[in-house]
């Protein structure tokens, strides 16, 4: 008789990232096909009630702490010089870019970062460079994998939760990361999506600035 495969905890793990990557390139062209005409619907919205650019760029943090850069369609207005210069970003944020942002339509382009390698399907949110010196050596861990799409943090409260609250989820999911856990959450982010919960913390276009962990403007 045949010796009985075994598989160490090593070559499990090669192999549920192969797996994860093949979903990752595969699930983001899949993705640009069924909404490039939507892509195309959103460029066209922008360009006539904000013009260019299109698009968002800006540094995040990825695997092992590297930057790469994102891409989301363009929600707020520019910061001019006068009276604007000191706008908030809840206040820049234009009517166009609320509907976007409530739909997630915004984060579309960050397909493009998947098929780049940047980022995957699933996974912690990739944050700001400015946060790196912040984090808590735990925290940290959250640079173990790829940033993704969405993550566990995202349909579990999205920006109504707490930077803490997020971190620790983040630092789970590194934990717990299998290709199952990432179908799951894939299916709860399209129902999160329907649903507009979290978009925003209250106050904020998004979430206040991450100070470090126990500042009062950090984490609650």
């Amino acid at each position: 008789m045949g010796q009985r495969l075994k598989w160490t905890a090593a070559e499990r793990a090669r192999l549920g990232r192969l797996v994860k990557s093949v979903i990752d390139i595969v699930g983001a062209l899949v993705l640009l096909v069924v909404t490039f005409p939507l892509m195309a619907l959103v460029t066209a919205a922008i360009g006539a009630s904000m013009g260019r650019p299109i698009l968002f760029r800006q540094d995040r943090v990825g695997l092992g702490g590297r930057s790469f850069t994102l891409l989301k369609f363009r929600t707020m207005r520019p910061v001019h010089s006068g009276a604007d210069e000191l706008a908030s970003d809840n206040q820049r944020l234009t009517a166009l870019g609320r509907v976007l942002r409530a739909c997630s339509l915004d984060e579309l382009p960050q397909l493009w970062n998947v098929l780049r390698g940047d980022m995957s399907l699933v996974g912690p949110r990739p944050l700001l460079t400015q946060y790196v010196g912040r984090y808590s050596s735990r925290q940290a861990r959250r640079h173990e994998v790829k940033p993704g799409l969405t993550g566990l943090a995202q349909v579990r409260g999205r920006n109504g939760l707490s930077w803490e609250e997020r971190f620790e989820l983040d630092v789970w999911y590194v934990d717990h990361q299998s290709v199952g856990l990432d179908l799951k959450i894939l299916l709860r982010t399209a129902v999160s999506v329907f649903g507009g919960r979290g978009v925003s913390a209250p106050g904020h276009a998004t979430m206040p600035e991450f100070l470090g962990s126990g500042h009062a403007d950090g984490v609650r």
